[in-house]
């Protein structure tokens, strides 16, 4: 890959440290925008996708579904959409209506993609592809063996308080209800 200067930047080549279920670690030798080269290590990751639920009208100050999970890194209970990892070959769409459908029980009738996102490129290549999901018809969940989750409802402005007053933790959640409010419900 050119960066335009001429220097071909990327992957020089790379050691994979670890294989995990979830994330491979790394160590890549790399060419940087100047030229020069430098080791980087990198968590690899299979993507994700999340999806922010909006139940009923979504006229005026509509109601968010968000879940209240247990997050072991974060040493208790976050606020967040809906989301997970994507499956071997799985497309982002497929993988918001499944978490949707995993997670809270909920199918939606129209799913619209927002945006996709970097989490944190300085040390991952993770992505996460954000949905907004309307038309919602209640069902049945199927959670993983390992998600400790409520359903909490909230109205929309109660959302945005949640970020404002540091309820509201986790970032792709924080970031796909703001673009929410600010982009597709004005």
């Amino acid at each position: 890959m050119s960066d335009g200067s001429g220097h071909a930047t990327g992957k020089i080549s790379g050691t994979r440290g670890y294989t995990g279920r979830v994330i491979s670690i790394d160590r890549d030798i790399v060419r940087f925008p100047d030229g020069s080269t430098g080791e980087l290590e990198m968590v690899r990751h299979p993507g994700a996708s999340a999806i922010v639920p909006l139940l009923g009208d979504v006229e005026g100050d509509p109601e968010v579904l968000l879940i209240r999970q247990y997050r072991y890194a974060a040493e208790g209970y976050l606020y967040e959409i809906p989301a997970g990892r994507l499956d071997p070959g799985e497309l982002p769409l497929a993988c918001a209506h499944r978490e949707l459908k995993e997670e809270t029980g909920y199918t939606a009738s129209r799913v619209e993609h927002l945006f996709t996102m970097f989490t944190t490129p300085g040390f991952t290549d993770e992505k996460i592809h954000l949905y907004l999901a309307t038309g919602l018809v209640a069902g049945e969940s199927k959670r993983e063996a390992d998600e400790f989750l409520e359903l909490a409802p909230v109205k929309l402005s109660r959302a945005l308080a949640m970020i404002e007053q540091g309820e509201i933790q986790d970032a792709k959640t924080a970031l796909a209800l703001l673009f929410t409010a600010g982009f597709r419900l004005n």
